[in-house]
């Protein structure tokens, strides 16, 4: 069922109302035309009836050809009006485009999915192997000194959230992104320490103050995994003894010359397919409780 505007009925309307007009018009005219003949006037009236007959057939033409002219006209309204409506769908259906920030957002969203996806890999392949082994006994050690992992998440950030969460248990407000701010500034300000102990990978030589530079930009804008030399960083900068707690080695005490009391961190080699990773400790829970009884 073809669906009919009301301006169109409107146009239609006012057309139909103009030919009735223009009929009756017609018929007052022929009716002038038929009172101005004789009626024994056989020969005029013969003519008249073929000039009425021609006047009612134009009429009748010129209205038809109006009325066809006024639906072509419509149709192709509706057709303009259709394919505007067609045209501003597809645009509304067309996938906005997509910016440059955005995909490199969605590049790096894909890229920390598949690292969590080959850390998960990882840790069902270590149920039973060497993870399993570490932690036993590091449960044992930490029993015996009455403490117990507490886990932080391995994204590369694990030691300085290791640092901080120990911080946390000393009302210390400093942040991972601080931890690791402080961290560059200290080894950048103090290279001639910390610069023999880094080597380029590829060519075994010690590393250029260029490349030194880089390593502490890392540090800072990236989540660059944190190791001895960025203990021994952060020991100066707390002024704390940091002590790292192992499966199969004694612990390493790193700022043993500051007389606080040692922030404690786990270092476990195989907690992870990807890589060494740092988790922080707590109280036990009889421990614990005892605390606060």
């Amino acid at each position: 069922m073809e669906v009919v505007s009301l301006e169109e009925l409107d146009e239609e309307e006012q057309l139909v109302r103009r030919h009735r007009k223009e009929k009756k018009e017609l018929q007052a005219k022929i009716q002038g035309m038929k009172n101005a003949v004789p009626k024994n006037d056989k020969k005029r009236r013969k003519q008249l009836t073929e000039d009425v007959a021609k006047l009612e057939a134009e009429m009748e033409k010129k209205h038809k050809e109006e009325l066809e002219q006024l639906k072509l006209t419509s149709k192709e309204s509706k057709r303009d009006f259709d394919a505007v409506n067609i045209s501003n769908l597809v645009l509304e259906n067309h996938p906005p485009r997509i910016s440059r920030a955005q995909k490199r957002r969605d590049r790096k969203a894909a890229l920390e999915k598949e690292q969590k996806e080959r850390i998960a890999e990882a840790e069902l392949e270590n149920l039973h192997g060497a993870r399993h082994v570490e932690g036993e006994k590091l449960a044992q050690i930490l029993a015996a000194r009455e403490l117990e992992i507490k886990q932080v998440p391995s994204d590369g950030h694990c030691m300085y959230r290791a640092i901080e969460d120990q911080l946390q248990e000393r009302e210390s407000p400093l942040t991972v992104a601080a931890l690791r701010s402080r961290t560059a500034e200290y080894m950048q300000s103090h290279m001639e320490d910390f610069l023999p102990f880094l080597t380029n990978p590829n060519t075994g030589d010690m590393y250029t103050p260029e490349e030194f530079g880089k390593y502490c930009d890392d540090i800072v804008n990236t989540a660059a995994w944190g190791g001895q030399l960025e203990l021994r960083a952060l020991s100066h900068i707390l002024q704390t003894p940091i002590e790292i707690i192992q499966a199969d080695s004694p612990p390493i005490v790193v700022g043993e010359e500051y007389p606080k009391k040692p922030l404690i961190l786990v270092y476990m080699r195989h907690a992870y397919g990807l890589g060494e990773h740092y988790n922080s400790v707590t109280w036990l829970v009889n421990r614990a409780t005892e605390n606060c009884s």
